[in-house]
């Protein structure tokens, strides 16, 4: 008969197989956010099938001690792993910075290192662990040390969701949350309960609403920037129009960075990538986190705002020229940015359809660039 762990586990596993399969159909295979859930995913299948040849310790027949030791120097050596990615991934979510996010990396390696050169210690010695000649499991002196670190890995992570809260999807806060604390309790209900073999499989449990909140959202957002893509726009923009009434109504503002291929040329395509990334920044420090926006086309962004007042939303835009001033004052990058906007108040009683509204803009839009080219004409004349 099949331990009820070894069944749990498999359970496990194919569970992540399904989640593996499905996430490995979406488009943008590119993103950081994308590489760290697979790797994940790729990690906790790993641990839950060497976690079933560690639990091998009732019998000191055949190839069960080599199972075992072989099960419980994986499990150890890869314990800081999934926290270590974690964090990477939280961080990536919270600044959409890929620069920043993998320069956790390299700390984390040098402490996985360190992890694992204990591990291979205790093979000798016993610190973790040891398995004596009966083919059974003792803790070793120092097996707390990784359970440690591991709480202060998913502490940091569940520290940096609470600071810039304000800044995160609302549906993502859940997930974000629930991962760290969820595991958290799991390696402290381990540690406590002797035998309890619940740690991993809490982790699958969290990794399926990572899945569901956050993952299957990619979908419908643009790998490079975080902000939702033009397929979102165009489904949101409709439902927007749908339900708007004369004492409810929207706002949205089209923009577009001025000049965009000289950042390119002059700079690399690696610093337009940032100049798209600092915009989204700025943008969303000038709204609200329940407003919306996407990336448009390529540097060319949609903001939709629960505003119905043309006044509310001229401040809104004043806010936005305002911040790019102080963005181009800052002297923190080479480039600079400029914007040209296309902005309105949607009219219920225009009865104009999300297509007819976005071409409005547009043309606010193209009339602005126009003017500006006009005016730039007329300077150096």
């Amino acid at each position: 008969m099949i331990p009820i762990n070894v069944m749990i586990n498999l359970y496990s596993i194919l569970i992540l197989v399904i989640l593996w399969l499905h996430s490995d159909k979406q488009e943008e295979k590119r993103s950081l956010q994308y590489r760290l859930y697979m790797l994940m995913l790729d990690t906790t299948i790993v641990l839950l099938l060497f976690d079933i040849f560690s639990r091998m310790d009732t019998n000191a027949y055949a190839i069960y001690p080599v199972l075992n030791q072989l099960g419980n120097f994986v499990v150890f050596s890869l314990s800081p792993v999934l926290p270590s990615i974690w964090l990477v991934y939280v961080v990536n979510q919270l600044f959409q910075d890929e620069e920043r996010s993998l320069r956790l990396l390299k700390p984390l390696i040098l402490f996985g290192f360190a992890n694992l050169m204990i591990v291979v210690l205790s093979l000798r010695f016993g610190w973790y662990y040891s398995i004596d000649l009966q083919n059974i499991y003792h803790r070793g002196p120092y097996f707390t040390l990784p359970v440690i670190y591991n709480i202060a890995l998913l502490s940091i992570s569940f520290v940096y969701v609470m600071k810039n809260m304000k800044t995160i999807h609302k549906n993502h806060r859940f997930t974000l949350i629930f991962f760290p604390l969820f595991f958290l309790f799991s390696v402290v209900l381990q540690v406590v309960v002797y035998g309890v073999p619940i740690l991993l499989n809490s982790v699958v449990l969290s990794l399926l609403f990572v899945s569901l909140n956050i993952q299957n959202h990619g979908m419908n957002t643009d790998y490079l920037t975080g902000v939702n893509n033009r397929k979102k726009l165009e489904s949101y923009l409709k439902d927007k129009v749908r339900n708007s009434t004369e004492k409810k109504s929207f706002s949205a503002i089209m923009i577009d960075i001025d000049n965009f291929k000289s950042i390119n040329d002059t700079f690399g395509h690696d610093m337009g990538d940032s100049a798209l990334q600092a915009t989204v920044k700025l943008l969303n420090g000038c709204i609200r986190n329940t407003d919306f926006i996407s990336r448009y086309g390529g540097d060319e962004f949609f903001m939709i705002l629960s505003i119905s007042e043309p006044e509310r939303l001229q401040e809104v835009v004043d806010r936005i020229r305002l911040q790019l001033s102080k963005f181009n004052a800052s002297e923190r990058q080479v480039y600079t940015l400029q914007f040209s906007m296309g902005y309105g108040v949607y009219d219920v009683r225009s009865k104009a359809s999300a297509q007819e509204f976005e071409n409005m803009l547009d043309q606010r839009l193209y009339e602005e660039k126009q003017r500006k080219s006009k005016e730039t004409s007329e300077t150096t004349s």
